[in-house]
């Protein structure tokens, strides 16, 4: 099993949506990139932490690669817009790729300068090292399914 990191706006509809891949094991929501130990989903939300909301996904790379998982990524939102996805406005909704090896690195550059060619915008996704993921309190995993939702994206 591998580990991707990604931060794509609101962490609920992200994990949804990954957990529907063939090939992924997990997917849990939580906060990473930011200052603060341990945050909290309210200290989050007051952008004042660094942390974006993202989502850690445990994959088997026999039946996913990374690059389909970047596909995914790419697809799924608008990495063109600055710290907001949709309705959600704040540097913990931006779009990362946090990397865990220097070959995820590679993949995920190549995959955005790919993604670049092909936007007539530019894409303000930023590519940076995983650090501590936080895993987010459990009312906030799993948050659509335990409502019967499937999405929350606009």
């Amino acid at each position: 099993m591998e580990k991707a990191t990604f931060a794509a706006g609101c962490f609920w509809g992200v994990e949804a949506s990954f957990r529907e891949l063939p090939g992924v094991q997990d997917a849990i929501v939580g906060y990473t990139g930011g200052d603060m130990a341990n945050p909290t989903y309210r200290d989050v939300c007051t952008d004042r932490t660094g942390h974006a909301e993202a989502i850690e996904v445990t994959f088997d790379p026999t039946k996913i690669s990374y690059e389909k998982l970047l596909e995914h990524f790419w697809k799924m939102h608008d990495p063109t817009t600055l710290n907001r996805q949709g309705p959600d406005v704040g540097t913990q909704y931006r779009s990362a790729i946090f990397f865990h090896s220097p070959e995820q690195e590679k993949t995920a550059r190549a995959s955005k300068e790919h993604w670049q060619q092909r936007s007539s915008r530019p894409i303000v996704t930023e590519v940076v090292p995983a650090s501590t993921f936080y895993k987010a309190e459990d009312y906030n995993q799993r948050y659509l399914e335990k409502r019967g939702l499937k999405a929350c994206h606009i």
